[in-house]
């Protein structure tokens, strides 16, 4: 099977800072290498900006279209793109341009709903209005900027995990037809991959594709203290993985994304483990369905 890395290492524009640093230090700590095991062809591609002045929205145009690029790249080649980088919008953007438009149904792991607009923003902070935008509710020119790119349908999206909402973005979320699943939700009568195959089999028939995207703080802070936004009551790895089985058994996984980590705050150094169990199990998932 080939693989693609994409190394997106910035947060906020800025390079290898805070979460920016999570993808390095990955691919520092022999990722690749583990990853390369059972005859995989794995490539790194790494994401770089010009230098120069810049404004953060015009980084993450830069950034975003040299992911659209690497990600189509990919996929002609046959690979799966899997993208590691600091800010979640730098992955979705890019990487959902170049997947199938109107086919391709969104799971979003994230300890945050990621959906404030600039009027509900109490930061400003880009990636807490990703999934807003991915759904034609903010930042138009932005998501313009991925010419391929098509508003993701409410309906095509599903939430896991998320719990540490603004009420603004609560009640944004409440009146969207995007599909919720709390943790206490995924602990019910049926194993986790289960309750996750039952939720996709109610999202529409026409997707065919799933972008799944891991925000790593979607994990309880026993788990792996991801970074400085962590909140408690989040999954287990073993739920994580569960997740992941779950979205295998319905849909193709077309490219999967592993975001917001800074080892900085990892004080028990997890977080490279945790990261390649999570690959390992999206791979396990690809190999059957292809």
């Amino acid at each position: 099977m080939k693989l693609s890395l994409i190394q997106v290492p910035y947060d906020s524009g800025h390079f290898g800072e805070r979460i920016g640093r999570g993808p390095l230090h990955f691919v520092e700590h022999g990722l690749l290498d583990r990853l390369a095991r059972q005859n995989r062809q794995v490539e790194l591609v790494e994401i770089r900006a010009s230098g120069g002045f810049y404004t953060e929205l015009g980084r993450a145009v830069e950034l975003q279209r040299q992911t659209h690029e690497a990600v189509t790249r990919a996929l002609a080649a046959g690979a799966l793109p899997v993208l590691l980088t600091g800010n979640c919008y730098l992955a979705a953007l890019g990487t959902l341009s170049a997947l199938p438009q109107g086919s391709t149904g969104v799971v979003w792991l994230d300890a945050h709903g990621d959906f404030n607009t600039p009027e509900t923003s109490g930061s400003g902070f880009f990636d807490g209005m990703v999934l807003a935008m991915l759904t034609g509710r903010c930042w138009p020119g932005l998501a313009a900027s991925m010419q391929s790119l098509e508003p993701v349908a409410d309906n095509h999206v599903v939430l896991i995990g998320a719990r540490d909402l603004d009420p603004e973005e609560e009640r944004l979320l409440t009146e969207s037809k995007v599909s919720r699943v709390s943790v206490s939700g995924l602990r019910g009568n049926e194993s986790v991959a289960d309750s996750v195959s039952s939720q996709l089999d109610r999202l529409p028939r026409e997707i065919e594709t799933t972008y799944l995207h891991v925000d790593l703080d979607v994990l309880d802070p026993s788990v792996l203290r991801a970074n400085p936004f962590a909140a408690p009551g989040g999954l287990e790895l073993d739920e994580l993985l569960g997740v992941v089985a779950g979205v295998g058994r319905r849909h193709r996984i077309g490219a999967a994304a592993l975001t917001a980590y800074d080892p900085n705050c990892d004080e028990a150094e997890s977080g490279s483990g945790v990261a390649e169990t999570v690959l390992e199990a999206v791979l396990d998932q690809r190999e059957v369905t292809v």
